[in-house]
């Protein structure tokens, strides 16, 4: 899927980025994510705001595709096809195969 944002806007991307940030980073881990950082390496808080990061943006793909009438996928679902009038058999065996 072409979804995907790229590995840089999930950042911070290295320590030195981290560290140039640290007093907010921390801070967000605290508030946002429930993570408490005190003791942790910079490596282990870069891993768990990613991961934060990235699980949200999964939720927010999530809502958009179904709120689409696309499968968690991507892929159109045969209902959507014919409420917009394009369930020609052809492009339904397509959408039959990435179900």
């Amino acid at each position: 899927i072409n979804d995907k944002t790229p590995y840089r806007t999930m950042g911070p991307v290295t320590p030195e980025e981290y560290e140039s940030r640290a007093e907010r980073y921390d801070k967000q881990l605290k508030e946002t994510v429930g993570y408490d950082p005190t003791g942790k390496t910079v490596e282990e808080k870069i891993a768990a705001m990613r991961a934060y990061r990235e699980d949200q943006y999964e939720k927010l793909t999530d809502a958009v595709y179904k709120r689409r009438g696309w499968t968690e996928n991507g892929v159109p679902t045969p209902e959507k096809l014919k409420a917009i009038g394009m369930d020609f058999p052809e492009l339904l065996d397509v959408v039959e195969k990435h179900k």
